[in-house]
């Protein structure tokens, strides 16, 4: 009997099933009293079935660049197989017209302090939500938080930055953990700038004259807090994809992949992306 027929004879699986988690990159935060980054895109999925000896691409999106002088840049997608998750929007900056905007994205930018309107979230028109919108400014003298993949951002008050929305928590790594929180608002003067997301990873705002934010969690895809008076914004975190699958299984992480693999436990694996591009594929 050939190969085939004996496969066939013994009702060989051809696929299995996992659990995924997809993370886009955060975005950088706006310079100069700017708005926060917003969270980079989140999607869950259990009980998804895949084939075996199958090569599909993953690829993990990088944080978007603080601004200096600029809005926060956007985060980039992650990707796995045909499920993508959207980079967050950049945070709004000075100098006028649109520039005072967050971008859209997956969570959206917070608006610059004196006027800017926050970006809005879930760019890729998902269901469930990929994210959340940025919060305006309004006429506050501090800049809005960035969207999260659980909350949008807060708007500033008359004295402190606007608090960057909450992550979505997920124990797919065995661990709760908060992925995809926004960037904090940035402060004038001697005015403090806001935490990111629930302090889960999202970058703090600047505060004071050339208070710089802070960069977003890297491998969480959380939005970089934005500059105060005359301050940088912080860079976003970059994304990642995590795998949980059965420990009957063996994955394998082609070249241009950073990535690890933790169990078995329980009878699973996981194994989590943290860079790159490339192709994973399991027996």
């Amino acid at each position: 009997m050939s190969l085939i027929g004996i496969m066939a004879s013994q009702n060989y699986p051809r696929t299995f099933s996992l659990d995924f988690l997809v993370v886009a990159g955060g975005a950088g935060g706006g310079f100069n009293e700017g708005g926060g980054g917003g969270g980079g895109g989140y999607r869950s999925f259990t009980s998804q079935t895949r084939n075996l000896a199958t090569n599909y691409t993953v690829t993990i999106g990088g944080g978007g660049t603080g601004g200096n002088n600029a809005k926060g840049g956007n985060g980039s997608n992650s990707t796995f197989d045909t499920i993508s998750s959207t980079g967050g929007g950049g945070g709004g900056s000075s100098g006028g017209g649109a520039t005072l905007n967050g971008n859209n994205g997956g969570s959206g930018g917070g608006g610059r302090a004196r006027g800017g309107s926050g970006g809005t979230g879930n760019a890729g028109s998902y269901s469930p939500s990929e994210g959340n919108n940025g919060a305006s400014a309004g006429g506050s003298l501090q800049g809005g938080g960035g969207g999260g993949a659980n909350a949008a951002g807060s708007q500033g008050t008359t004295t402190v930055g606007g608090n960057g929305g909450n992550g979505e928590s997920n124990s797919i790594s065995g661990t709760s953990k908060q992925y995809g929180a926004g960037g904090g608002g940035g402060g004038t003067g001697a005015n403090g700038g806001a935490l990111g997301g629930s302090s889960t990873g999202g970058g703090a705002g600047g505060n004071g004259a050339r208070g710089n934010g802070t960069a977003g969690e890297t491998n969480f895809g959380c939005g970089g807090g934005a500059g105060g008076d005359a301050g940088t914004g912080g860079n976003g975190g970059s994304g990642v994809v995590i795998f949980k699958y059965p420990d009957t299984r063996t994955i394998t992480i082609g070249a241009g992949l950073t990535g690890s693999t933790t169990g078995p436990s329980g009878g699973f694996k996981v194994t989590t992306i943290t860079a790159g591009t490339g192709n994973v594929s399991w027996v």
